[in-house]
């Protein structure tokens, strides 16, 4: 019961440290004149990355790994799917940015300047990552509520 708890708490807060970093990743990104302001762009970005583990593998743990009612459960819930499709559209908007401010880290290691033209469409992306990581966390709270449960 108490391992349940923590997953459940670690899990809900990893959605709020996910939306503060998005958010935060993509106003440095929409502010950014130039090198001198990627640091707090790379803070948000590993911030975003470390969480979006912890929710994947709260997640994967929580209904794969017998903590909650299993994956039997949660494949036949309407919300779930459309939970993971959010999830699956923010992984896979996440890949350019991804990419990109990698170049970028290595770029400012070796002391070359990093093509930022870009920013202003990762700032965008950002946009739209936030808005689905809310999707989910509507249906999450959905399916906690019952709403949309599958019948037997």
């Amino acid at each position: 019961m108490l391992i349940r708890w923590l997953l459940a708490a670690v899990h809900l807060l990893g959605y709020g440290f996910a939306l503060a970093a998005i958010i935060g990743r993509t106003r440095g990104l929409r502010r950014l004149t130039g090198p001198a302001d990627l640091p707090r762009v790379f803070l948000a970005d590993n911030v975003w990355g470390i969480t979006a583990v912890v929710l994947i593998v709260t997640g994967l743990m929580r209904v794969f790994g017998g903590f909650e009612k299993g994956a039997g459960y949660y494949l036949h819930e309407p919300l779930f799917h459309i939970k993971m499709t959010a999830l699956v559209l923010i992984l896979i908007l996440e890949v350019a940015p991804m990419v990109s401010l990698i170049r970028w880290r290595i770029a400012i290691r070796n002391g070359d300047a990093p093509d930022l033209s870009r920013a202003g469409r990762f700032a965008r992306i950002g946009h739209w990552q936030s808005i689905l990581l809310v999707v989910m966390v509507f249906a999450a709270s959905g399916m906690a509520r019952g709403i949309g449960a599958a019948t037997s």
